[in-house]
């Protein structure tokens, strides 16, 4: 099936080749990798590693989206993000930059500035004014299902069937998507993994990926270092988590998946270009 991400205009064919997104946090308190990239020099030289080890795009958040996180002022995320993406910007541009935000502002700045994809986690759903400012700039998007908000969604997340309802959220969304201006051929989905599911809801997902991917817009899958790792693989330690989440790119690749957010660019990049390889898609 062809899968092309339209992005500023440009068209990306990811049928063959899928994408690594690499994860670039600029906050004190993400899950896995809090305040370790506090200042933009250090999220600058991080992303250019990330590129050079073979990220395709950096994912810039300046606002942690962990389970219990509480929203953070606009004023504090942009004065987290807008340097760095000047700073990447400033260093050549063979790769793209998203910004993982849920607010319009941030996101209007970010993309002014010179990045590429807007990554929301509310699914543009979290501010009225989103919609319209992805539509104006041409960005790429990541629309994302999550049950609630970081802070509340993993409280008691229930579902009658998980599969079905994040399928209607995506048709209903690309919809409205639509309706406000934005070009269906920019719009990449995102099933949320951890996002307001448990372990269970996150492993019917990943076993249905082929059903998300069906309407040919480019599926996400953003599961690195997650809690449901170690639940799968029996530990809960952070460091336990890596290889399942290798193994896990290469499944996901093989069901469809087309880009992958990873905080290990290296690894996941060498099992989706295997997995590639075997399938005939390299």
């Amino acid at each position: 099936m062809k899968m092309i991400w339209r992005i500023r205009g440009r068209d990306h064919d990811l049928s063959r080749r899928g994408w690594i997104m690499g994860v670039l946090n600029v906050t004190p308190d993400s899950f896995s990798d809090g305040g370790s990239l506090a200042s933009a020099d250090a999220a600058v030289r991080h992303g250019l590693h990330m590129v050079a080890e073979g990220a395709d795009v950096l994912d810039v958040g300046g606002e942690s989206t962990r389970p219990g996180a509480s929203p953070v002022p606009a004023e504090d995320e942009l004065a987290r993000v807008i340097p760095v993406v000047k700073g990447l910007c400033a260093a050549g541009r063979d790769f793209l930059i998203s910004i993982d935000t849920s607010k319009a502002g941030v996101a209007e700045a970010a993309l002014a500035e010179g990045a590429d994809i807007v990554n929301d986690v509310t699914g543009l759903r979290g501010d009225p004014e989103m919609p319209a400012v992805v539509a104006r700039s041409g960005a790429g998007t990541v629309i994302m299902h999550m049950q609630g908000t970081p802070l509340t969604m993993q409280a008691s997340p229930h579902y009658g069937d998980v599969v079905s309802e994040v399928g209607d959220f995506f048709r209903q969304a690309i919809t409205r998507a639509v309706s406000c201006g934005i070009d269906p051929m920019s719009i990449a989905l995102d099933p949320g993994i951890g996002f307001g599911k448990t372990a269970e809801h996150n492993r019917l997902l990943l076993r249905s990926l082929p059903a998300f991917a069906a309407p040919g817009r480019p599926l996400l899958v953003g599961l690195s270092r997650k809690s449901f790792l170690g639940w799968l693989a029996g530990s809960r330690r952070i460091e336990e988590r890596f290889w399942p989440g290798v193994a896990l790119t290469s499944f996901c690749r093989e069901r469809g998946a087309a880009i992958f957010r990873v905080h290990d660019v290296k690894p996941h990049r060498e099992a989706l270009r295997m997995t590639e390889a075997i399938l005939g898609d390299a």
